[in-house]
């Protein structure tokens, strides 16, 4: 690998993102296809005030990629020129690419809930019940309804998951209405609770799991979140985060580098990384 000035920068931001395994998936990407002199991934802490400053710094320093994170996905999209029309409907960007100055957002987040799940079981006529409605919400949102699922969300504010329901269908709850998620088929976390360091934590009572159903962290450090534990003590078939976040960045590695991704390298980089 040689760096040179040449070099397309490309990079993750959030706040917090020390935790983000998207340089290791990129940068393992970019060295399976040998073309770790032309792309570099890094990341950035950005913070909600210094956000309008650093799209400025993008068009500057003509970034060519940014992988989007907590709390960024719907923010973000007032500095770009172009939505992608499955962003759009979404509501939320978790990619842009930089095409000469010109900043287009896209949602890749969505195909790292489906496929995952899809692997297992069909999502029609499922009912899919997410806890958070945040940005990532409004991607799985779009994803399970668009194959067939009835939705659920569960939220501390039931007001923002009014916004997604009234978009995508399905009801929406306070998180004092949790025990109701035991009729749900699939139970999706898009929260930040337990990212570690709060390891800990769970966004769902242990009791409200059981083996009938699919439990999906979209956190993926740690490996096995609290909640992911608990539901395999439940008997619960459990998917975890790396599937969506893996999945997801073979998306946004082809919107960045035009090439497809080497989707072995890329996993294999993964776990060893939580190994």
């Amino acid at each position: 690998m040689s760096i040179t000035a040449k070099t397309k920068i490309c990079m993750v931001i959030g706040d917090p993102v020390n935790h983000s395994l998207s340089p290791q998936l990129h940068n393992a990407g970019y060295k399976a296809l040998g073309i770790d002199n032309e792309y570099i991934f890094v990341g950035c802490r950005v913070t909600s005030e210094n956000l309008s400053d650093f799209m400025k710094g993008v068009r500057t320093m003509n970034i060519r990629g940014i992988s989007c994170t907590i709390p960024h996905k719907i923010s973000i999209m007032q500095y770009l020129e172009e939505i992608d029309d499955t962003a759009k409907k979404i509501g939320a960007v978790n990619t842009i690419v930089n095409e000469s100055g010109k900043l287009k957002g896209y949602n890749t987040d969505w195909e790292g809930i489906v496929i995952p799940i899809e692997k297992i079981t069909s999502l029609d006529g499922k009912t899919v019940a997410l806890i958070g409605a945040g940005g990532a919400a409004h991607g799985a949102a779009f994803g399970v309804t668009q194959k067939g699922a009835k939705l659920q969300i569960y939220n501390r504010t039931p007001e923002k998951g009014l916004e997604i329901t009234r978009q995508f269908g399905g009801e929406s709850f306070g998180l004092d209405e949790i025990e109701k998620i035991k009729n749900a088929d699939i139970i999706i976390n898009v929260t930040s609770v337990g990212l570690s360091p709060n390891e800990n934590e769970t966004p769902l009572p242990k009791e409200y799991i059981s083996a009938n159903q699919v439990i999906f962290d979209i956190i993926y450090t740690p490996y096995e979140t609290r909640l992911l534990k608990d539901a395999k003590e439940q008997g619960a078939t459990i998917i975890h985060g790396t599937e969506m976040f893996l999945q997801q960045g073979i998306e946004q590695f082809k919107l960045y580098t035009e090439h497809d991704a080497p989707v072995d390298a890329m996993r294999q980089a993964l776990l060893n990384t939580m190994n």
